[in-house]
């Protein structure tokens, strides 16, 4: 009986010694429960976060110990990239948010367009529609950008109250700027005493995939005969883009 004990508890160590190793280089689960990313990420969405896409830092490991502050097989992202990041006003909290500017980049919203290095990107309309911000319904209007590389998303405006004005930000070096798609829903590195620039040390990976979505305002896992209505299966194995 023992023996038997010792061997479940080395079984559960090793397992978990493993789901660990994983967890800090290879993918991270991250759940999604606001909706400054809408509509590429929803209230609900589960994803995985490749860990090993821009290298590792402590932000890498559960806890982010403070053993280094430099980043080891550092691969630069690339401007479109939606990333997990630790927020530099307390190294701790977990932000998810499209990458805009690099390093020496300028940005600027001017009158509702998104401005990169004094030019103005594409943006082409799409459709009228509703998001939630704050847990209410707001009217919006859906756009196609397109960053100066070709990477194209859509991003999403509101009709009312929009930020269409911004001061100009230069992106300084080691460091880059980010914003939700939702865009009048989402704190970002627009507002600098908050978030502002992200350094490369608290990049924590690339979100690459939905696994599981749910629509949280129609029932969740414990309500299994809700869940023909609140499992979003056609968001589920969604690449992220």
């Amino acid at each position: 009986m023992k023996n038997k004990i010792i061997e479940n508890f080395k079984t559960l160590f090793y397992a978990l010694l493993i789901a660990l190793f994983i967890r800090s280089f290879f993918f991270q689960p991250f759940y999604i429960p606001s909706s400054s990313m809408e509509e590429t990420l929803l209230i609900g969405d589960r994803l995985f976060v490749s860990k090993f896409s821009y290298g590792y830092s402590k932000h890498s490991l559960p806890f982010s110990p403070n053993i280094s502050n430099s980043r080891i097989f550092y691969s630069s992202p690339i401007r479109g990239d939606v990333i997990v990041f630790k927020t530099p006003e307390d190294n701790d909290t977990d932000y998810i948010k499209r990458l805009i500017g690099l390093p020496g980049d300028k940005i600027q919203m001017i009158n509702g367009l998104l401005h990169i290095n004094n030019k103005p990107i594409k943006k082409e309309f799409i459709k009228n529609d509703f998001v939630l911000c704050g847990g209410n319904k707001i009217k919006t209007n859906f756009y196609l950008e397109t960053l100066p590389n070709g990477k194209s998303y859509t991003a999403v405006y509101a009709e009312k109250n929009s930020f269409k004005d911004s001061d100009s930000y230069t992106v300084p070096q080691d460091k880059f700027f980010f914003m939700g798609d939702n865009r009048d829903c989402s704190q970002d590195s627009r507002y600098l005493t908050s978030v502002g620039y992200v350094d490369k040390i608290n990049l924590v990976g690339k979100a690459q995939i939905l696994f599981f979505s749910n629509n949280e305002q129609i029932g969740n896992f414990f309500t299994i005969w809700n869940w023909h209505k609140s499992i979003r299966f056609n968001r589920i194995l969604k690449l992220i883009k």
